[in-house]
């Protein structure tokens, strides 16, 4: 595939680069300042021939309310409104994340996502924020993560330890999806300028073996993790499970109006990618894994798993970066056609983040970031996305995402997610696969379309089959034979 392809597939897409920088804070000392915008803005001035031109960072909720509601701390607006100024001489386009995960404390305090206040007060929040900083931010995200202070931290127990409670915790789940719905609301009454969306981490992955009852255990998967926030902000309408029960209505948290606020249209949706998952039927375990292994693949993460009626399995000689995660470049592009399946007309233009958790920890044998190898990956990424595009995708933006960002929660998924990681040490790196740089993604005109199901057990990129609109179970099952026995 040559370059000119992407430069074309890719063709009124905003790139940028974003960051869990806090405009609120002190600014770190100029050397550390910029260094990851550099990073990847050179990679895709290279790969794609254009600049990206946008940079959005926190605006750092904690630091602007710190006593509660109704009072500003003036020295961080003040250092909000310097922040902005400044990307804006430096030819960039201001972004802006309401929310990454943190609350002030008074709302912790309260109960945080539990409260349905916390809505409200969110609210209010970007209500102040789009008054003041309406005129140059041109991309408002009210959040960084919607399963992360929900779904992972209430429900799950993935951060602070003793705060999962199951599905007692699912109300967090409706309460963060009110507060986006009434802050979109908010920030157009204020008459900001610029678009606004909210971000969802966007989980697919593949089919472990042929057996129906893996594909089931994928849906699930997706189920669970897209569904659950996608259906009331797409449909208006709480996930449903096989069961015909919706586990968030069961709480008893929603009220009269609510799932209208919720789903009320926005301008974009952002999806944070991080890695493909092996899906199998918990039951299914000793057909995917030898017996000695099975007891250790349900570690603490697949123990609750497969409670939902799904289990996560390593793939086989696949390569997987320093935090055990597979590395697929073709994997984000069958995630977002997933989507597009599902939601088809009704999904609004896309904007892919990158996180680059994937990316910088690629090193060569001396120990040194390797380049090469990651500008590879990243041009297989983009390539599968491309194809995509090209067949009727709406793609809107890409923005890298600091591979900085965030360590301590990187650091405590790599302890959950170590079953995507083989018992051996060093984790397998296989050599390039040839159709990153040569075949595959690469190979034949864009009307050539893909071969559905050609995944192969090295890790070679699965076809891709996309029927917009097209009801879950009449999809072409793909990549069923990635890392298959």
């Amino acid at each position: 595939m040559s370059d000119g392809f992407l430069y074309e597939s890719f063709r009124g897409v905003d790139w940028g680069v974003a960051t869990a920088d806090t405009l609120a804070a002190p600014p770190p000392p100029p050397p550390e300042r910029g260094g990851h915008f550099r990073q990847w803005t050179d990679d895709i001035r290279q790969l794609v021939g254009v600049t990206p031109d946008s940079h959005r960072m926190v605006a750092g909720w904690p630091r602007l309310q710190p006593d509660g509601p109704g009072t500003w701390d003036q020295e961080a607006l003040d250092r909000c409104d310097r922040e902005l100024d400044a990307l804006l001489e430096l030819g960039l386009r201001p972004g802006l994340t309401l929310l990454d995960r943190s609350l002030p404390p008074w709302l912790e305090a309260a109960g945080g996502w539990l409260d349905r206040d916390t809505a409200e007060h969110f609210a209010a929040y970007a209500a102040e924020l789009g008054r003041r900083f309406g005129d140059r931010v041109t991309r408002w995200i009210t959040s960084t993560d919607l399963a992360g202070p929900t779904l992972a931290d209430h429900v799950a127990g993935m951060y602070t330890p003793g705060r999962g409670i199951g599905r007692a915790g699912l109300p967090t789940v409706h309460h963060i999806l009110l507060a986006n719905g009434l802050a979109t609301r908010a920030l157009r009454a204020a008459g900001v300028t610029g678009r606004i969306g909210t971000t969802v981490t966007l989980v697919s992955g593949y089919a472990a073996t042929d057996d129906p009852f893996d594909r089931l255990a994928l849906e699930r998967l997706e189920s669970w993790t897209n569904r659950l926030f996608l259906d009331p902000m797409m449909l208006g309408e709480h996930m449903v499970t096989e069961d015909d029960v919706s586990p968030v209505e069961a709480t008893g948290c929603v009220r009269p109006g609510d799932l209208e606020i919720i789903s009320a249209g926005q301008d974009l949706l952002g999806l944070s990618w991080h890695t493909p998952f092996r899906v199998t039927a918990p039951e299914n375990l000793p057909r995917v894994l030898p017996a000695n292994k099975c007891q250790s693949t349900l570690n603490e993460v697949n123990r609750l798993l497969v409670g939902l009626g799904f289990a996560i399995t390593p793939f086989d000689d696949v390569e997987t970066t320093a935090y055990g995660w597979p590395i697929l470049p073709e994997a984000l592009a069958d995630g977002v056609a997933d989507l597009h399946d599902l939601y088809g007309d009704l999904l609004p233009p896309l904007s892919v983040i990158d996180n680059g958790m994937g990316d910088l920890d690629l090193v060569d044998e001396t120990g040194h970031s390797d380049d090469a190898r990651r500008r590879a990956l990243l041009r297989a990424r983009l390539s599968w996305l491309g194809r995509v595009i090209a067949r009727g995708v709406n793609v809107c933006g890409y923005e890298y995402w600091s591979v900085l960002d965030n360590l301590e929660a990187k650091f405590r998924y790599t302890r959950l997610y170590t079953m995507a990681v083989p018992d051996h040490e060093p984790p397998p790196r296989p050599t390039m696969p040839s159709d990153w740089v040569h075949g595959g993604a690469f190979a034949g005109p864009v009307g050539s379309g893909f071969a559905s199901g050609s995944g192969s057990a090295d890790g070679s990129a699965p076809g891709l089959t996309l029927v917009p609109g097209a009801p879950r179970g009449q999809r072409e099952q793909r990549g069923q034979s990635v890392g298959a026995p």
